[in-house]
């Protein structure tokens, strides 16, 4: 655990016309066979690189149980899942939290964590931008347009002005964005 200044990053991967998933909750189309190539090579090592930076990750129950079929993406990272449902325990580094949202982010999390990524789901998203829990978002958009699906950006009910920080740009087509959420 690292303590000091905690930033809270939004993250998710999308198409270009804003969607995380098919309308059946697939992801199939998130592997680009796109090719820029004034591109950032996404090489295992700036991945692991990366993945290094991150201290623990807050999900929703459905991202968790598709990252549990997709072979589990986090390592042994702690992740607090938010559910109130019974969900099966397969990794020592999960913990179901069913309380508050606001409770968990500012009592439990930011003392402990310094760099905290909330990964996946419209509804959570919607939370933490709503409850201001969130310091910046990082969208990573897919080289497709898939038309109809579950959007990222669900219906949030305010403004939020945003701040750019940084523009990547990969070999693979993705373009990441990141975003300061100006309070």
């Amino acid at each position: 655990m690292t303590k000091g200044a905690s930033k809270v990053t939004i993250h998710m991967v999308s198409s270009l016309d804003g969607f995380i998933a098919k309308k059946d909750g697939s992801t199939s189309w998130m592997m680009s066979t796109d090719n820029y190539e004034q591109g950032v090579a996404l090489t295992d090592e700036y991945i692991a690189e990366f993945l290094k930076s991150i201290d623990c990750y807050v999900m929703g129950s459905q991202t968790y149980e598709h990252a549990m079929k997709l072979g589990w993406p986090y390592g042994d990272v702690p992740v607090f899942v938010l559910t109130q449902r019974e969900l099966a325990k397969n990794r020592d580094s999960v913990e179901f939290c069913p309380g508050d949202l606001e409770t968990l982010i500012n009592n439990r999390l930011k003392p402990n964590y310094k760099n905290i990524w909330m990964v996946g789901g419209s509804a959570l998203t919607k939370d933490f931008i709503q409850k201001k829990l969130a310091d910046q978002i990082v969208m990573s958009i897919l080289p497709i347009i898939l038309g109809e699906g579950i959007l990222f950006f669900d219906y949030i009910g305010q403004e939020q002005p945003l701040h750019l920080q940084d523009v990547t740009a990969f070999k693979d087509g993705m373009v990441e964005l990141t975003y300061e959420i100006v309070q």
